[in-house]
């Protein structure tokens, strides 16, 4: 088995503790500061991902690949970001995989459309609708850096006019007024295709089930994800101080097809 070096150019998660992390570009003759030192670039070019390097301190940092998690939570920011913790359960209440198409709406700056992309691929799409077009900027910063962006497009458009995609697997919202897309979103889904809607309110998610229903959706569902860590040490290992608790909700359903209505005979 070969183990994948890094190269110039190639992204790398330097860790210094749990706490302590940094995504970085490794780029030749040049160096990162922290506050533990400076690591030179070169020092890790040619090296193994999960080797360890030295800063000018002497500080042991571990180059880490970075995974799906890390190019999202230090993503460029202009807009609040979704989880992970909920990410996981929207993708997996989606239930795309690669090939499947998706349209996604609003793109914000491209952490949940790095996800969706992410199990996509190689053979599927991201249709991200945005309407404002610094957002769009950042996010196609974002997907760039995780290697993703040539299977998302990204549309300067307002979602709310109408989606122009169809026959999708997935219709994914997470914007200010869902409800006002679950039409548009009956219109392009494939029969039994899912839409999956995360809002922070639950004044939101009843105005979203509420057109869920009036839409010709089933299985509709709303959950919230808690997630609380552990501290872990022998003797004294209990639930961490702090938590992620609340950040949103996530309501989720299938498209229904029914059959076109028989017209009675009156003469039967």
């Amino acid at each position: 088995m070969t183990h994948q070096t890094i190269n110039e150019g190639d992204y790398v998660l330097l860790s210094l503790s749990q706490r302590k992390t940094y995504l970085v570009k490794v780029e030749a003759a040049r160096t990162f500061h922290t506050h533990r030192g400076f690591v030179k670039f070169d020092d890790l070019i040619g090296k193994v991902y999960g080797s360890t390097v030295s800063s000018s301190l002497g500080i042991e940092f571990t180059a880490l690949k970075p995974q799906l998690s890390d190019y999202i939570m230090k993503s460029t920011r202009k807009t609040q970001i979704t989880y992970p913790k909920d990410v996981a359960l929207m993708v997996m209440f989606s239930g795309i995989g690669p090939g499947s198409r998706v349209v996604e709406a609003g793109t914000g700056t491209g952490a949940l459309t790095t996800a969706l992309a992410h199990y996509v691929r190689p053979s599927g799409k991201i249709h991200s609708y945005e309407i404002r077009e610094e957002f769009l900027k950042t996010a196609e910063k974002n997907l760039t850096r995780a290697h993703l962006i040539e299977f998302v497009e990204l549309k300067n458009r307002d979602v709310i006019m109408g989606i122009d995609e169809k026959e999708v697997n997935s219709v994914i919202l997470d914007l200010v007024t869902p409800w006002l897309v679950i039409p548009h979103a009956y219109a392009a889904l494939k029969p039994s295709g899912t839409v999956v809607s995360f809002s922070p309110t639950i004044d939101q998610v009843v105005k979203t089930v509420e057109a869920l229903k009036q839409n010709g959706f089933v299985c509709i569902e709303t959950v919230e994800c808690l997630m609380r860590g552990m501290q872990v040490e022998r003797g004294k290992t209990r639930p961490q101080t702090l938590m992620t608790g609340h950040t949103g909700y996530i309501t989720h359903a299938c498209k229904s097809v029914k059959p076109p209505h028989k017209a009675v005979n009156s003469a039967a």
